[in-house]
């Protein structure tokens, strides 16, 4: 335990933070610099055939030590952090014997992490929480999974006596900007099938996930002096909430659960010339996922013709689609990590992702590849959490994955 929260800690210290405005693998240098720094620590405890190719992703081998042929079995985390919160200089709090009250994040800001905002906190009184200082995002997504996976392989590197299958690790860039997978060799990696550690709170196991897109809405305005403006100006700012306002209002992450799809306006800068709107649609069902983009068409298409002087444009660009076809063809897959779960003393939640991960995309080139859970919670913001019992069990999970035989 004590080995996987140094190693945590240290993870998550240091800035990952993708850039969506960058078109190269990896969008930021700080994740081509922690992936030689995976790269020089997975040789360092054991691992083989270790590579770090141009792209930023990490991959490594853990040799059978059976003398038998089997599957081959594959684990993978991603290295960068969400952009829409901040993350730099992350100063990580840890919370030992948690007392089931309030946790003080922060007071110079009177920031507060509480049970009454978040009551599935009080499940872990007693436990050890670990927490932002409150002015940024933890990183547990997916820090927590990378720490996770390292930790089970050095201790399966350190009990030989275990019996295990050829294991093949990898770490991808900028997942949390859609393009984890964009630059994954498949073939190269060699796995029979895999699993993403990226998933939430303990015994999380998901193989359905949102189908995905993004779209970039830019509105051009025209500026003209407020004094003679009648008529003449046509302020982008307000065009842009007109346009906002044209989607349904309750289908918002906010008023969502389960299988709800939503359209998420996540960030928006302008001036009365441009202004420039992100959003990312979601929706688990292929059809009902057509109609959001076509609702979102035809809203642009309505103020474009309102305001004929305004130039509006929409580019939605597919990010990933639901592995659950995939996944299905291939349950025995599920079926081990249920066993594996239940081996560790956790009954699985089998649940839909509200979001994505890398498996999704590798699941239709041809890895089925479900979601594990890490522990975290809140990920994305400042209320983030994990319990650390939680990631270690993450790590028996993994190990009993590998080593089927197994018992406690």
């Amino acid at each position: 335990m004590q080995n996987l929260l140094n190693r945590f800690l240290g993870y998550v210290r240091t800035d990952t933070r993708p850039d969506d405005t960058n078109s190269s693998s990896p969008s930021s240098i700080s994740q081509m610099l922690f992936a030689e720094q995976l790269a020089d620590e997975l040789e360092k405890i054991g691992l083989g055939e270790v590579t770090l190719d141009g792209n930023g992703y990490v991959m490594a081998t853990l040799p059978s030590n059976t003398g038998e042929p089997g599957p081959v079995i594959g684990f993978i985390a991603h290295m960068d952090t969400s952009p829409e919160a901040p993350s730099g200089n992350v100063n990580p709090l840890i919370h030992s014997n948690y007392d089931g009250k309030d946790i003080l994040l922060n007071q110079e800001h009177n920031i507060i992490l509480s049970p009454s905002d978040f009551p599935e906190l009080e499940k872990y009184t007693g436990q050890t929480i670990i927490t932002s200082d409150g002015t940024t995002l933890l990183g547990a997504d997916d820090k927590a999974g990378l720490a996770e996976i390292v930790t089970a392989c050095e201790y399966l590197i350190g009990n030989p006596s275990l019996k295990h299958g050829k294991i093949r690790i990898a770490f991808t860039p900028d997942e949390e900007i859609g393009r984890g997978s964009d630059n994954f060799d498949v073939r190269r990696f060699g796995a029979d099938y895999a699993y993403t550690l990226d998933g939430g709170g303990i015994g999380e196991l998901e193989y359905e996930n949102f189908n995905a897109a993004a779209a970039t809405v830019e509105i051009k305005g025209r500026s003209v002096h407020p004094g003679t403006a009648k008529d003449a100006m046509i302020n982008s700012i307000m065009v842009a909430g007109q346009l906002d306002a044209l989607l349904p209002s309750g289908e918002r992450p906010e008023y969502t659960t389960g299988y709800e799809g939503f359209f998420h306006l996540y960030d928006i800068r302008g001036s009365v010339e441009e202004t420039v709107m992100k959003y990312i649609l979601r929706d688990h069902d292929p059809v009902k996922f057509a109609e959001r983009k076509r609702i979102l068409n035809e809203a642009v298409e309505s103020i474009r013709k309102r305001y004929g002087g305004a130039g509006i444009t929409v580019a939605l660009k597919d990010q990933y689609f639901n592995m659950k076809e995939i996944i299905e063809a291939n349950y025995h897959i599920i079926e081990a990590a249920i066993e594996a779960c239940r081996k560790a003393g956790i009954e699985p939640v089998i649940q839909p992702v509200r979001g994505g991960t890398d498996g999704a995309r590798l699941s239709f080139m041809g890895l089925p590849c479900p979601n594990l859970f890490t522990g975290g919670h809140n990920y994305h913001g400042r209320y983030e959490y994990i319990p650390l019992e939680s990631m270690t069990k993450a790590v028996e999970v993994i190990i009993n994955l590998c080593v089927p035989g197994k018992t406690q």
